[in-house]
Parts: C-alpha cells; structure tokens; sequence
C-alpha cells in the first residue's frame, strides 16, 4: 500500500526580482499534455544545451547560440506557452504591495509585474519548468553535465532571484 502524499499541495516559494511567488505543481495529466509543448519550443535551446556540453564551450560564449534558437520560435507560440506555465492553470500566487493576501498569478497581475522586466517572466517560467518537470532535469544534468548546470547558474544570476525554500 502506498504512503499518501499530497504533492499537488504541496508549494514552492520562489523569489523573483522584488516578488515572492508560491508555486503549486500540475496536476500530471496537465504535465503530460505541456510535455510535447515544452519539447517543441525547448528543443532549439535543448539542441544549443547540448552543442555546450559536447564542445565544453563556455555560457557566456553560448549565449548567441542561445539567443539565436529563441529567434526560431515563434512569438505566438512562446506567448502561449507563457501563459500556460504562469496564469492558465492558477498555480501561482503572488504578494502583492498592499494585499494582506497572497494573490493569483491573472495575465492583468503578470502584465503589470513583469512590465518592462520580462527576464523576471522567463525566470518564474523557469522554475515552474523546474517545479513540474524536474525528472526531466535531472536526466539533463546527467546528460550535459557542467554544460546545463552553466546555463542553470547563468539564468539564476540574471537577477536577483533565489529559490527561499519549500512550505506546506
């Protein structure tokens, strides 16, 4: 017989920039279906990821390789993706400067968060990849080794943002 474990409730505080988000996991059939999502928009960066390790090529000198694979995509298709990871499945909540509540992460919310600091999204898109996906990550890191680990640390730093823990 199997211990129960609520995982689904189960959140992940991450701070990113200024703000404190609590993140809650997919429900796995959710996780599933984004898997192929995920795969379709990530595989350019994946195949740079890759180039990296194989190469042992510095992230600061992957960065083009990078950047240029996100040019391949297409701006809908991100967008939609954005909006699935961060507001469609109401998984997010946020604190907000003069709520005494934590609030839900709405497209309005995350439009006014993340305007004009739209790393800060990327990198909340990040860890909810991290959070939901993280069997995936792990298989990464023994593929590509120091190469994802690089690319991990390089999109940590591009702003303050720090992982505060876990809470029930």
């Amino acid at each position: 017989m199997y211990a129960h474990v609520v995982k689904q409730a189960e959140v992940q505080e991450v701070q990113v920039g200024e703000n404190m988000f609590y993140l809650r996991p997919f429900p796995a059939f959710k996780a599933v279906r984004m898997t192929g999502e995920l795969s379709t928009i990530a595989g350019p960066v994946l195949a740079s990821i890759a180039a990296l390790a194989v190469n042992d090529t510095d992230t600061a000198d992957a960065i083009p390789a990078i950047v240029q694979a996100f040019q391949s995509l297409s701006g809908d298709k991100l967008e939609r993706l954005m909006k699935e990871l961060l507001t469609a499945n109401r998984n997010i909540m946020v604190d907000v400067e003069g709520k005494e509540d934590a609030q839900i992460l709405t497209e309005d919310l995350a439009n006014e968060l993340f305007c004009c600091e739209v790393q800060g999204m990327f990198l909340l898109a990040f860890r909810v990849i991290q959070l939901n996906f993280s069997g995936f990550f792990r298989k990464l890191k023994t593929r590509f080794g120091g190469a994802f680990e690089k690319l991990q640390s390089t999109l940590t730093n591009m702003e303050p943002s720090t992982v505060a823990g876990s809470a029930n």
